[in-house]
């Protein structure tokens, strides 16, 4: 995604929802995010939670790049790249860039990317912890995942 402060510099946000529990597992935020800092952020959340058994994306140049292929190869990480001009291919993350627009992007002059991060952050959290998702039962994802590992102790995230 990407917006612009106040200022009319643009800032671009890197989103990334689970599929399977719709847990916003991060978003970053930085005047630009290139394919290597795309690499950290999924190393970061693999060493979280386990490396996924595939990502789900549009075909961005920071996704197509050859350092997240060469990552993703190493992992064993299938990278699943939906058709140009489809993006309901990838629903889940579609809804949610939708839903963070509206709620945050849309509602606020930002003067500085730390406010955007700060704002993100905090409604990441809400997001994850406190808002309900019809799809899941009328139940927040960090508890739905809860209920998951309490029912299936080998339930994995991805």
């Amino acid at each position: 995604m990407s917006d612009a402060l106040g200022d009319g510099r643009r800032f671009r946000l890197f989103n990334v929802v689970d599929d399977f529990n719709r847990e916003a597992l991060a978003i970053e935020v930085d005047l630009n995010i290139p394919a290597h800092r795309v690499v950290r952020i999924l190393e970061r959340l693999s060493a979280e939670r386990g490396y996924p058994a595939f990502i789900r994306s549009d075909n961005g140049p920071e996704l197509t790049a050859a350092a997240l292929g060469e990552w993703a190869e190493m992992h064993g990480v299938i990278l699943d790249f939906i058709q140009p001009g489809k993006p309901m291919q990838n629903g889940f993350i579609e809804r949610f860039n939708k839903t963070l627009r509206t709620e945050i992007l849309d509602m606020y002059l930002f003067r500085t990317l730390s406010e955007v991060r700060v704002l993100t952050e905090d409604w990441r959290t809400e997001y994850n912890e406190e808002r309900p998702h019809s799809s899941l039962g009328d139940i927040p994802p960090v508890i739905y995942a809860r209920e998951k590992l309490a029912v299936d102790p080998h339930w994995r995230w991805y």
